[in-house]
């Protein structure tokens, strides 16, 4: 098996031209998507006959917080591999990332709360789920913290992969605590194992969410990747060259 490709995503030139011909391409696809299951969920799918009209804020909560969890997944990974092989993209992705599973977090538990007072008759009740939730959204801040307060770049970069590596600990709390413990906080919605428990009118919007979500982030990600590769690079030969053809 060969792993050029493993070497190549480690090249911040390599990684900049690729990025400029995908993130065009997912941030596009990733909106189209987004209004397409949003307008799909928010105003043809039924009414739950149960929670009414208050479950369509699935159709944001759920994207926000599998993002949330699969960004700071992809944070601990680039930690593993920024300690372990130090390869120049990792700390790149780490601090491109972190604000967007950040925002993430937080849109996760805003609408969860604004579900959570029809449906549980308050805003906030510390629920395994939600407390975890809570965890990994100042998990995402702490690393913002530590950039942005450690001048030395090189510590820093150190520093939020070391945290990041340790944070995944809370990611599998946050899967399993409906299970591991009595909380007031639903199943998942989706299980890759079982069929969804709702009608197809119903989670195929869902579904196209999640997916326009995905693409959305990953082209963010990787247009906040490319500003950071061309602070760090800019003393390189060739973005010296693309400066010079953009004329600035």
């Amino acid at each position: 098996m060969k792993w050029t490709w493993f070497h190549r995503l480690g090249s911040p030139k390599w990684f900049y031209q690729w990025a400029e011909r995908w993130r065009g391409k997912c941030l596009g696809l990733g909106i189209v998507l987004l209004v397409l299951g949003f307008v799909w969920g928010l105003a043809f799918a039924p009414a739950d006959y149960q929670q009414g009209n208050s479950f369509r804020i699935i159709y944001l909560h759920v994207p926000a917080a599998i993002l949330a969890q699969s960004c700071y997944l992809g944070m601990g990974i680039a930690g593993f591999v920024a300690l372990v092989w130090q390869m120049k993209l990792a700390p790149v992705f780490i601090k491109a990332v972190a604000p967007v599973g950040a925002a993430m977090a937080l849109i996760a538990l805003v609408s969860g709360a604004i579900w959570g007072k029809p449906t549980w008759g308050t805003w906030w009740v510390w629920d395994a789920r939600l407390t975890s939730v809570l965890v990994l959204f100042l998990l995402y801040m702490g690393v913002i913290a530590i950039q942005n307060a450690i001048e030395d770049r090189v510590f820093a970069d150190k520093a939020v992969a070391v945290v990041s590596l340790l944070g995944l600990i809370n990611l599998p709390i946050i899967k399993y605590s409906v299970e591991w413990w009595n909380t007031l906080h639903q199943p998942a919605t989706f299980k890759l194992t079982e069929k969804p428990a709702m009608p197809v009118e119903m989670w195929l919007p869902l579904l196209i969410c999640a997916l326009g979500s995905y693409l959305f982030v990953a082209g963010i990600a990787m247009w906040r990747m490319q500003t950071e590769v061309l602070n760090r690079e800019r003393k390189s030969s060739w973005v010296k060259e693309k400066v010079v053809d953009y004329g600035i």
